[in-house]
């Protein structure tokens, strides 16, 4: 089931995100690190109500953020529309459940979101080396848009849209 984070979910999700941490930089992607993504940031997630996790009988198994907030830098990249959207940000799963399908569905669930709030059109982004989410969003029918310079990282970080 996925349903909006609570604080009480916190520890669980700074685990994945230290998983996460370590997997990637297993294969030289620094797209997050110990500076970002921070308890902080996953707090005024859940304050804003942006914060959504798939948990599977009390245990956390992937969360996404999904909010109308746009990195200043898509501005310069050339969308296919012009209609209102809503961003996905900060998504991960455990590495306890890899591979099973949680991804798709957390992405799955920020389009149902997107058309409940009467949007169809989806903006995202990850680093140009993490291969697992860059393949993710092409299973889940997005589109590259282009390539922005982000948060300071060396490589550019691939930027994804989905109409729908």
């Amino acid at each position: 089931m996925i349903r909006k984070a609570t604080y009480s979910d916190l520890d669980n999700i700074m685990e994945i995100i230290k998983e996460t941490v370590e997997e990637m930089k297993s294969y030289n992607n620094n797209q997050w690190d110990e500076s970002y993504p921070k308890v902080e940031d996953f707090i005024l997630d859940i304050e804003n109500e942006e914060l959504y996790v798939h948990d599977s009988k009390g245990e956390i198994q992937g969360f996404v953020c999904v909010n109308y907030i746009e990195p200043v830098e898509y501005k310069d990249l050339e969308w296919s529309s012009e209609k209102n959207f809503m961003v996905i940000h900060r998504m991960a799963v455990s590495k306890k459940v890899r591979n099973k399908g949680i991804g798709k569905k957390l992405m799955e669930f920020a389009e149902r979101l997107s058309q409940s709030n009467n949007i169809n059109f989806l903006k995202t982004d990850t680093n140009s080396v993490n291969i697992k989410m860059n393949s993710l969003f092409k299973k889940c029918g997005f589109n590259f848009v282009g390539e922005i310079k982000f948060l300071g990282k060396e490589s550019p970080f691939y930027c994804y849209e989905k109409l729908f």
